[in-house]
């Protein structure tokens, strides 16, 4: 269900939001191992503000958790990750040199958009605005004109479907990045 647990790492805090209650009810949260919990036995916790542990919220990702487990959905983003999306996006990769990097589990997914694939020089420098921006911000032009509302960040996009997308909007969706991304590469030396 979180990412540390493909490394086996067992973090000392671990923070989490929005997705734990499906965003429907704002929560936020952080667990905290016991070699952490253990320091605030004989002190307080500086933690917390007035809406802590709101029960509405507390039920809402209760609920969301008992869901996601009943239906497999994190069985059902690892598959989808393994046999769709990371393929389907590798091979976007090796058919457009506008994309330096692909990186990602289950459904969550970012793809490193780069200028030379030699050099890894970004598409875009370093929080680039204007017309330093202009090559990203023509391939996100080009992912909404195909119907994709894409995610940018940088030189990065983040592919993050649905948990339980299917097959064949996913398809669509890597059908619209494959257009978009030919924008990219006219920017690519």
């Amino acid at each position: 269900m979180v990412a540390s647990e493909h490394w086996g790492v067992t973090p000392d805090l671990l923070c989490f939001a929005k997705g734990v209650t499906s965003g429907y009810v704002p929560l936020g949260g952080v667990a905290i191992s016991a070699a952490i919990a253990g320091t605030f036995a004989r002190r307080p916790y500086p933690g917390g503000l007035t809406y802590s542990g709101h029960v509405l919220a507390c039920a809402a990702a209760v609920a969301t958790i008992n869901v996601m487990e009943e239906e497999g959905i994190v069985e059902q983003s690892a598959r989808t990750g393994a046999e769709l999306l990371g393929p389907g996006l590798r091979a976007l990769a090796e058919r457009h040199p506008a994309v330096g990097e692909v990186r990602g589990l289950g459904t969550f997914w970012a793809l490193e958009l780069v200028r030379n694939r030699a050099t890894r020089e970004p598409l875009v420098p370093y929080n680039a605005a204007g017309a330093d921006n202009a090559p990203m911000a023509a391939f996100a032009a080009a992912c909404k004109k195909g119907g994709l509302w894409p995610l940018t960040a940088g030189n990065r996009i983040h592919v993050a479907p649905p948990c339980n997308i299917s097959a064949q909007d996913l398809a669509k969706g890597l059908a619209i990045l494959d257009e978009a991304l030919a924008v990219a590469d006219a920017h690519t030396v």
